[in-house]
């Protein structure tokens, strides 16, 4: 199979994600943002999915408990230029990625999916078809 013909990133580009995710990580944790809200609010970056270009990187991002979710996210926004630049000082790369902060939806979802699969009329077909 050729390179072209793969699906999904390089492992390099998935290497350089996770790299991102650790250093916004423990910015965060050690309260070094400059602001407030940031310091005050554990967050957890959950994901940082990187362009094939390394140039652009969408960091997930949910706040502990999803509480101030909005506020949060406006206060990593505020400060992208800031994290921008620390992220790059720590990383030996060409560029600095520029970030793009968005909630992480996922846990959302699993829940949601959760709740239907726990409804009753789902458990009598789930088990209706274990019956048979």
């Amino acid at each position: 199979m050729k390179a072209a013909e793969t699906k999904g990133p390089s492992v390099r580009v998935l290497r350089v994600g996770e790299q991102v995710r650790h250093i916004l990580s423990e910015i965060l944790a050690r309260g070094d943002a400059h602001d407030e809200l940031l310091t005050k609010h554990p967050v957890s970056i959950t994901e940082v999915r990187m362009s094939p270009d390394l140039r652009h990187a969408t960091v997930f991002v949910k706040p502990l408990l999803g509480k101030n979710e909005e506020a949060v996210l406006k206060a990593l926004r505020t400060n992208t230029a800031w994290l921008q630049k620390s992220v790059a000082e720590k990383m030996s790369m060409k560029y600095a990625a520029k970030l793009k902060f968005l909630s992480d939806e996922s846990f959302d979802e699993a829940s949601h999916i959760e709740k239907l699969l726990r409804d009753p009329k789902v458990a009598r077909d789930l088990g209706g078809a274990e019956a048979e």
